[in-house]
């Protein structure tokens, strides 16, 4: 069985406009509602075994803050170029290449791929409109093998977002 934590970078700041997209940093609250996803991840008991991320600034701050409150270490996080700004299909490739000794792993990256991913991989009849920045949607495969995952396999655990709840 392989779990699949499927997570939207956090809030970016716009405020230097001469910075390439892929350089921006995270704003205040990108940087408040990371540690706060973590945690909500943490109270639930998810212990990763690998984490991976796009190259962009935002993704791996993000990446970053999670793994420090889920004690996973930050050298470990697997930057894949491939996840920058990459579509549905390029997810499920990248998924589709993981060792099968993970089982439990986070993605981390950007919308419009990321909704439009969770949408394509939930076997329920469900449409999330948009996955917010640091939203975490959760799945669970029925595969011993990543390459086994496909559309319309991954059973919904939960989607959490920093807004859906006060903490």
């Amino acid at each position: 069985m392989k779990t699949l934590y499927v997570i939207r970078h956090a809030k970016s700041s716009w405020d230097v406009k001469t910075l390439d997209d892929i350089e921006r940093p995270l704003n205040e609250r990108g940087k408040r509602d990371a540690p706060r996803m973590a945690k909500r991840l943490k109270e639930k008991d998810i212990h990763p075994n690998l984490l991976i991320t796009s190259p962009a600034r935002r993704c791996t701050s993000t990446a970053k803050k999670i793994a420090k409150v889920l004690k996973y270490p930050k050298d470990a996080i697997k930057v894949v170029d491939k996840l920058y700004h990459a579509d549905e299909d390029v997810i499920l490739e990248v998924l589709n290449k993981l060792k099968d000794k993970h089982n439990v792993v986070l993605i981390f990256g950007h919308n419009p791929g990321l909704t439009d991913f969770v949408n394509s991989i939930m076997s329920e009849e469900l449409d999330i409109d948009n996955v917010p920045t640091c939203g975490v949607v959760a799945f669970q495969f029925q595969a011993e093998h990543w390459e086994q995952v496909t559309w319309g396999t991954g059973k919904m655990l939960f989607f959490d977002y920093p807004k859906s709840r006060e903490d």
